[in-house]
């Protein structure tokens, strides 16, 4: 697992929406948006996007985790502790 630092994580959060979602505006999601009403995902939306960036970062994600994954920054925020440059590391 590479760890990530805000940038790379939040590339790989939008990058991995964009995966469920392609038309995506990203200009219309702050950092403090719910990005699951501003994008309008469904639950399985939603599980795809979990799966995609446990795939992409190698972060197991747990149903727990689940409200560290409601907007861009929180995120971004659980990807980098997750993958050792935060508080969260290993």
């Amino acid at each position: 697992m590479k760890p990530l630092n805000s940038t790379e994580a939040l590339a790989v959060v939008e990058e991995s929406l964009a995966q469920i979602v392609p038309d995506a505006d990203f200009t219309r999601v702050r950092p403090g948006d719910k990005f699951r009403d501003v994008l309008e995902l469904d639950s399985l939306d939603f599980l795809s996007l979990v799966e995609i960036l446990s795939e992409r970062t190698g972060v197991r994600i747990e149903e727990d985790d689940y409200p560290e994954l409601t907007t861009l920054a929180d995120s971004t925020q659980f990807l980098v502790a997750r993958t050792g440059q935060g508080p969260l590391g290993p």
